[in-house]
């Protein structure tokens, strides 16, 4: 299987939000900051090694929190 995230909103998402291809785990690659983004929705894709190829998809919706109010 491998794994891939696209479809960032907002597209700031991209830059901040990593998939590893091999275990689909999700990691933050920045600070997320409540007052810019609350909240960024993006999409991962799996697919495995197969001919053809099978693919399967999720919506991913992350939620920032305001901790410093």
């Amino acid at each position: 299987m491998t794994y891939a995230a696209t479809n960032f909103i907002p597209l700031s998402g991209k830059d901040l939000i990593s998939i590893d291809p091999r275990t689909g785990e999700i990691r933050l690659t920045g600070p997320l900051d409540f007052e810019e983004d609350s909240v960024f929705d993006f999409r991962i894709e799996a697919r495995d090694k197969g001919t053809p190829p099978l693919s399967g998809h999720c919506s991913v919706e992350l939620e920032v929190l305001d901790v410093n109010d």
